[in-house]
């Protein structure tokens, strides 16, 4: 039987447009935003802790407090869910405005502050290491935002592909130990310190003619 929780929606149709001559309600849109949030944030957990083969729209439903129907309702189905809720964008930053010499260190904190001012990163790199959907999901956003942004930098274009490659295992590595699996010595470095440590070798992998 569907689960039902009125502090989300007061009735399944929330959010839904008024029906002709209805005044419109101006509560719904903040009920259809905050329904919506809910289903990303337990379709994000459900997705990291089942994979996506095994977690269920009824699942995630019963987590976000709502009934199954709403899910389906705004994403359709759990590939058009799995979708909404791995979207990423990382805003990586312009290289180019920049001094050359500062590339890696600006490229390292951003990432650092990225990491820990979206939930969403954090999810997917869980979501990533638990199933294929998410891992290719974390490639693509690794290819799609991050290699134009080697090219722009990199002596040799070409291998803009593999330098972003080597860049993603220094910052996805790091995000890893850091804020998943919670390694105490990774948790406890400060921004400053993370950017010493990590910025000259990620300097390397953008502006280095050769290994």
């Amino acid at each position: 039987m569907a689960e039902h929780a009125p502090s989300l929606d007061a009735a399944a149709g929330a959010g839904q447009d008024p029906a002709p001559g209805e005044a419109a309600d101006p509560a719904r849109p903040r009920r259809s935003a905050a329904t919506r949030a809910a289903i990303l944030a337990a379709a994000r957990d459900r997705f990291a802790a089942d994979g996506y083969e095994r977690a269920t729209i009824r699942a995630i439903a019963r987590d976000a407090e709502i009934d199954p129907s709403m899910v389906m309702r705004y994403y359709g189905n759990k590939a058009g869910l799995f979708a909404a809720a791995s979207e990423i964008e990382v805003h990586a930053p312009d290289l180019t405005h920049h001094p050359r010499e500062e590339a890696g260190a600006r490229l390292v904190r951003h990432f650092l502050e990225r990491w820990e001012t979206d939930e969403t990163l954090t999810a997917m790199m869980r979501v990533g290491v638990t199933n294929e959907a998410g891992a290719e999901r974390m490639r693509g956003v690794f290819a799609e935002q991050i290699k134009p942004v080697v090219t722009a930098v990199c002596p040799v274009p070409e291998e803009a592909p593999t330098r972003a490659a080597l860049i993603a295992s220094q910052i996805l590595g790091m995000a890893l130990c850091r804020y998943v699996l919670h390694i105490p010595p990774a948790v406890g470095l400060g921004h400053d310190e993370l950017v010493a440590w990590l910025a000259p070798t990620v300097q390397r992998y953008l502006t280095a003619e050769h290994p």
